[in-house]
């Protein structure tokens, strides 16, 4: 039976952004997959992390870049970017900051991501 997600999850991260869970391990209970919609400000960026899972990143609006083995891939409005589990990255929003879809497989959940503090 379809299910329409009225009250997405959010999910408190620190610098500004914000993360809205529609499917996932916060959401729904879901393990298999999450999608979130998020939205970053000017110059945010997070600390580099080795995650447990792929992740499909669309970009909606602005640019975020992603840094992966010394390269910096730069993604904007209408691209998007698909990273592998076990691949060391960091995403930042570039000067418009951003807003965008991502897709984990199996789902986020802070104990597969593995953020460097």
């Amino acid at each position: 039976m379809p299910h329409v997600t009225t009250a997405p999850t959010r999910i408190p991260v620190p610098g500004g952004k914000v993360i809205d869970e529609h499917v996932g391990a916060a959401s729904t209970g879901t393990d298999a997959v999450s999608v979130a919609h998020m939205v970053a400000p000017p110059g945010w960026e997070e600390p580099y992390q080795t995650p447990q899972f792929d992740e499909i990143t669309v970009v909606v609006r602005g640019s975020i870049h992603v840094d992966c083995d010394g390269v910096r891939h730069e993604v904007h409005a209408g691209q998007s970017i698909v990273t592998t589990a076990g691949e060391r990255i960091r995403y930042a929003a570039g000067p418009d900051g951003a807003e965008y879809v991502a897709v984990c497989l199996p789902a986020f959940t802070p104990d597969r991501v593995h953020r460097e503090d």
